[in-house]
Parts: C-alpha cells; structure tokens; sequence
C-alpha cells in the first residue's frame, strides 16, 4: 500500500469507528496502549500469529467495545494458506471471535488423484470455520506489569473442517470433521523492559489445526500442547519476536498411507508487527511448519506470513 494511502487509512479509520453506533454509550474508545491487544492469529483470536494471548482484540478497555478484523496469507514451497476474520471484545473481558481458512494443499491433491484413480483430488482445497470465545479471568497484562502477576485467559474454539472428496479418506483414517479446543493462555508484559511473553496450554484433537480433521483410530483423546511467544518492543509501534507451537501428530502411525506419511512437525515462527496508527497493523513473518503430508512433499515447509489488521 502507498505511504500517503495508508496515512490517508489511519486517519479516517478512528472516525469511522468513533461514529459507530455500538460505542455511541461510550464516552471514550480505544483506551490501550499501541499493540498491546497483541495482532490476529490464524485461528482469529488476540495474540500472536500461530497463537492466542491472554489478551482480548480490539482497544476497547473498562466498559467499552472493541473489535478486530484481519486477512492474513501464508505462502510455502508447495503449500498455502488465506484466511480471514473478525472479533470483537467488551469490558476488556470477554472476546467472541470468527475466523475462516482455505489451504492449498499444492501437490498433494494430484498424487491423491493419481492414487486412488479419482480426479476430484485435483486441485484440492481444504477450507475450516473458527468460532472462538475467550475470557479474561484474573489479571491485567498492562495494570500489573510492575509485578509477576500474568493475565490469565481461558478460551474455547470450535472448528468445523470442509475436506471435499478428502472427507471420507479422514473418516476411514478415524478422523472427525469437527472438534473444540480449550485453552489457558497467561501473559506477562513487562512495560518499562518493553518485552512481552505469553504460554498457551492447548487441549486439542485437532490435525494440521483441524485442516485434517480431529483425532484417529488408537488416538482419539484430547492432548496439551504448549505454545508459547516472546516479543520485544523496540519502539511504540514496531514489535518482533518468536512464536512457537506444539501440535498432537494423531495420524503419524497410520498405516494406509505408510508409516509417517501423514506425520505432523510443530511450528515456529520470526515475526515484526507495525502499526503505524492505533487502527491498522502488518505482520509479516518467516514460518517454518515443518514437513506436512511427508508421504508426498518430503522437504520441510518454510516460507512468509503476512497479516494486515484494522482494529479499534
């Protein structure tokens, strides 16, 4: 986007909001500090890229609204990922959040097709839809941060996956098309240091994030999987770190496809997010999700992360 464009974007953007009619009892809006609502993930909630924050969207604080909204693109070597969603939050408390995914899944849907002699494979896209609602429960990251005391979040998100003619492939595999994780999240920001750092504890069934549907045959139960993120602010709007995230591997002892075909690595990422005014941000990141569909693509997966955000 041209500079004077996004110059022209940060200053209509805070009108626009203040004259909305949902904050229209409040007499102020938009009370946090720059960043400190954290970006949109993937799965649509306040954090990180790869993973939520104790943090709710939006700059709404005490009894008022705020809300985010965000597309965000992952490109790899033979994979990609578009997404895009909304949220909003109120009192500083509460945040419902929707989210939509799309995934290319590159080669693989044309080694499927010549597998199972079935042309539908090609071409192959596997979408998902992400409710989220996320409550802030003990804590304040910006109140208490001259103390060790974390906000602490607890979060649910249902996903429903859309596998097309993959479907019945993951329900002979054990696999269900839809599945809820639940979450802790605590995050510690220490203001004065201008360092943030949040641990997620994910019970989950999901594969591939629920992009491969949720739990398989002998590995069916829900798992804790940690995330975590850490990020430095090296100015009042330009922060960067790392993010890491833990996934459950159900399908890796699957036996149709071969012994770790279907294996699943953890991701990681290196972030920079930049918000030149209080109502819009980019992140952009180097991701590395490890080898995905092994079986067919046996190079690991690394590649660019973009995420533009507007939120008030």
């Amino acid at each position: 986007m041209p500079l004077h464009r996004l110059a022209l974007a940060c200053a209509v953007l805070p009108l626009a909001v203040a004259t909305a009619p949902v904050l229209a009892q409040s007499s102020t809006y938009g009370g946090k500090l720059l960043l400190t609502g954290g970006v949109s993930s993937i799965d649509g909630a306040a954090g990180g890229g790869l993973t939520p924050w104790a943090v709710t969207g939006g700059y709404g604080t005490t009894r008022e609204f705020g809300g985010s909204a965000f597309a965000t693109r992952v490109k790899t070597q033979d994979y990609g990922l578009s997404g895009y969603g909304a949220a909003v939050a109120w009192d500083d408390r509460v945040e419902f959040s929707l989210a939509h995914q799309d995934f290319d899944t590159g080669p693989v849907g044309g080694a499927l097709a010549g597998v199972l002699g079935d042309p539908s494979f090609n071409d192959l896209r596997l979408k998902q839809d992400i409710v989220g609602l996320k409550v802030r429960v003990a804590g304040d990251a910006v109140l208490d941060s001259d103390s060790w005391m974390p906000q602490l979040a607890v979060g649910l998100q249902y996903k429903k996956a859309h596998s097309g003619p993959l479907a019945d492939v993951l329900t002979a595999f054990g696999a269900k098309d839809s599945g809820t994780d639940v979450y802790l999240s605590a995050t510690k920001l220490f203001l004065a240091q201008g360092v943030l750092a949040n641990l997620t504890l994910r019970a989950t069934k999901a594969n591939q994030n629920g992009l491969l549907g949720f739990g398989a045959t002998d590995h069916d139960s829900y798992r804790l999987q940690p995330e975590f993120s850490l990020a430095y602010l090296f100015s009042r709007n330009i922060a960067a770190g790392i993010e890491y995230r833990s996934k459950p591997d159900n399908l890796r002892d699957n036996a149709a496809l071969g012994a770790g075909a279907l294996k699943e690595d953890d991701w990681a990422d290196v972030f920079i997010a930049w918000a030149p005014c209080k109502n819009f941000s980019l992140t952009a990141a180097y991701v590395d999700l490890g080898k995905i569909v092994p079986g067919v693509v046996t190079r690991r997966q690394s590649g660019a992360y973009v995420s533009a955000q507007i939120a008030f």
